[in-house]
């Protein structure tokens, strides 16, 4: 299909667990070796030929605000969530309409990917997208190549890349917060604050929700070690996160 023109960047969450940082700075903009947390999705969308992001805004949210309106590409759509967070799935809820008919990027901006031997992080997931047997493509990693993680992995992978969120007490692979989604999957969602996992179980339950390999690293910056193990991880990368 190419690649997804349009992305939905999620930037309204409240930051608890980086405190005290974000106690006067959005998580979005916290700086990781010298640049925005989320400049680094927002660069590799313009990169990989993103034209507009749709970016969703609650806490601190006058910062993100200024912070996206300097860039010069991609073109930057604010969703306002000020007066109600929405969580993941309601945001893309109430961004629906700016979001288009075509399959979307969706992305979280607590993590930094590096690109290995394997296809960028955006390529991965355009290259394996169908349609027609497909609502939902999430970037997964191994476990052993993420930083700034402790936890027992997200999700199950069969051979025919349908993907399963763990039953037992770990499983192999961790979604990295990049994903495609269709937007019809997006209009079945409820209106207000509710999970993107309500609508991965819905695209599960018709065999509809996959899952791509990535086959770089996955720096997950989520609280003030994860961002100091990521700034470390970042010094033996080139600038913009990558090989």
């Amino acid at each position: 299909m190419g690649i997804p023109h349009t992305a939905m960047v999620l930037a309204a969450g409240l930051g608890t667990r980086m405190r005290p940082l974000t106690d006067d700075t959005p998580k979005p903009l916290i700086p990781v070796a010298g640049k925005a947390l989320m400049d680094y999705a927002l660069d590799r969308f313009a990169d990989a030929g993103v034209t507009r992001a749709v970016v969703n805004v609650h806490y601190l949210a006058d910062q993100v605000e200024t912070h996206v309106a300097a860039r010069p590409a991609p073109e930057i759509i604010i969703s306002d969530e000020r007066g109600l967070l929405l969580e993941t799935g309601g945001g893309l809820k109430k961004a629906r309409a700016r979001l288009g008919d075509d399959p979307v990027f969706c992305t979280n901006t607590d993590a930094i990917m590096i690109d290995g031997d394997g296809p960028e992080a955006c390529a991965a997931l355009s290259e394996a997208w169908k349609s027609a047997e497909m609502d939902a493509l999430l970037l997964l990693v191994p476990i052993a190549r993420t930083s700034g993680y402790d936890g027992r992995g997200d999700f199950n992978r069969s051979a025919n890349g349908r993907i399963a969120l763990r039953a037992g007490d770990a499983a192999p692979y961790v979604f990295t917060g990049l994903q495609i989604l269709s937007p019809s999957l997006i209009d079945e969602g409820p209106d207000g604050a509710f999970s993107t996992r309500m609508l991965w179980d819905k695209a599960a339950a018709r065999g509809r929700l996959h899952g791509v390999v990535y086959g770089g690293d996955w720096l997950h910056v989520g609280d003030p070690q994860g961002l100091q193990d990521a700034e470390a991880r970042l010094s033996q990368s080139a600038p913009d996160g990558r090989q």
